[in-house]
């Protein structure tokens, strides 16, 4: 699998990457994860990125692959210590967030340790920053991030403070491209893409009964690209994929399953490299022409 250098750090990262939300809120056995990651990894992913929220993901994680601890970079997120939607922000709930996922994970350091989608003001404030610091200086975590987007994002990458930015950027949430990600480049962070394939919420060919995705299912609607319309399902996610992964400056698109399988077909999708010019600039090109200003960047 393709490999790229992560910014300024010292990470060589494969082009796929594994999201750990699914097999959180999906309630994933033990055994699933235990197959689904070790296949990944001996396929040549090499990133693994989860977040304290994911209900049992971190612990999932740590039973599965701690002892291939040397096989893959790890990523992890905090701020939301009791579940989506309990923020806290300060450092004393911070630091013991990072050194309970530490435990959970079966580690005693992470490659990488993200704000979790906090605010521009929460970051102006600072003192959520200086907890990853001081998690940095620590030996906590070898490199500190911002995973979030739109204003937020731009802060995060102009502050200074971060070694890397995870946002969103995909077929139908292109904000990214121009707001962020070439800063990011510039500055040296390394870039990671979620949300890759916009969630395929194209698939079942209706609107997704899961309210989660129904902002992308509108989006493309109205963008109505012809490699969706074609009904090739396979072709599109890969089309999709192979997009958002030659975007200039992203390094790496991290994207969640629970289905052991699943890897050696995104590794077959991303076989054929980035898209060619004509196909990316067509994709731009739409976005351009039809996305409103209220189309921003989707936490």
């Amino acid at each position: 699998m393709e490999k790229r250098q992560f910014g300024k750090t010292d990470m060589q990262v494969s082009v796929l990457g594994f999201g750990g939300s699914e097999i959180g809120y999906e309630g994933a056995t033990p055994a699933t994860v235990e197959e689904l990651l070790n296949r990944a990894l001996d396929a040549g992913l090499n990133v693994v990125d989860t977040a304290e929220c994911y209900e049992g993901s971190e612990e999932l994680i740590g039973a599965a692959i701690s002892h291939r601890r040397s096989d893959y970079y790890l990523f992890t997120k905090c701020g939301h210590p009791r579940g989506v939607g309990t923020e806290d922000w300060s450092r004393g709930s911070l630091l013991e967030s990072i050194e309970r996922s530490l435990r959970r994970l079966k580690t005693d350091r992470l490659d990488l340790i993200q704000l979790h989608s906090c605010s521009e003001a929460v970051l102006r404030a600072g003192e959520a920053i200086a907890a990853l610091q001081t998690a940095r200086d620590r030996g906590y975590a070898r490199y500190i991030g911002y995973s979030g987007d739109s204003v937020a994002a731009k802060f995060a990458v102009e502050c200074g403070a971060f070694d890397a930015l995870q946002t969103s950027v995909n077929i139908a949430d292109q904000e990214a491209i121009e707001l962020t990600i070439p800063a990011a480049h510039e500055r040296g962070l390394g870039v990671i893409a979620k949300r890759p394939i916009a969630n395929a919420a194209w698939k079942s060919g209706h609107k997704p009964i899961d309210s989660y995705q129904h902002t992308y299912w509108e989006r493309l609607r109205k963008l109505n690209y012809p490699f969706i319309a074609s009904g090739d399902l396979e072709r599109s996610i890969a089309h999709a994929l192979r997009f958002t992964l030659s975007v200039p400056g992203v390094h790496v698109a991290i994207v969640g399953t629970t289905k052991p399988h699943r890897w050696q077909e995104n590794a077959r999708m991303l076989a054929a490299g980035r898209l060619p010019e004509s196909d990316y600039n067509a994709i731009r090109e739409r976005w351009e022409e039809l996305a409103p200003s209220t189309w921003i960047g989707q936490t």
